[in-house]
């Protein structure tokens, strides 16, 4: 699979499942209204000013928007870099790719990236996020996964 198509598709069909979800969230649900859907899930609409977890939010609209097409440019330089048969990287990277592109959008068109899906217990609850942050994240694993997968494919050199 030389061809860079069904990975461009797969970054098309993420930015749009994100962008249409975010769509929904913004016209139906309240704005920090928890919402429960699990003992443990709950959709919790509110607005990132940052990068993951509001980091760096003291940089800007256009700081931000910097940053993530610096992300962007070098996660497809590396996926560039990666060989054909390393199909699981180079979903991984398409992914990261559709995530971040999403989130960008929503930087430059809001200001601001739409968060609603929050993990919760009575105690505790993790960072409210998207869509796009769970295509970055599980982007990224599967690019880790590849590279320890990577390292069993490779021959042990011999001590003769």
């Amino acid at each position: 699979m030389k061809s860079w198509s069904p990975y461009a598709l797969l970054v098309i069909l993420a930015i749009g499942l994100d962008q249409w979800i975010k769509a929904l969230v913004e016209a139906g649900l309240p704005f920090q209204e928890k919402l429960d859907l699990l003992p443990f899930l709950a959709l919790f609409r509110t607005y990132n000013t940052g990068i993951a977890f509001s980091m760096f939010s003291s940089f800007g609209d256009a700081g931000l928007v910097v940053i993530a097409v610096l992300v962007v440019a070098f996660v497809l330089y590396l996926a560039t870099r990666t060989p054909s048969g390393h199909i699981i990287a180079r979903i991984g990277f398409a992914l990261i790719i559709g995530g971040a592109l999403g989130n960008l959008i929503d930087r430059a068109v809001y200001g601001h990236v739409i968060d609603y899906i929050l993990f919760h217990t009575p105690v505790w609850s993790f960072a409210v996020f998207n869509l796009a942050d769970a295509f970055i994240s599980v982007g990224a694993a599967l690019v880790v996964f590849d590279e320890l997968i990577g390292w069993r494919r490779e021959p042990t050199p011999s001590n003769d």
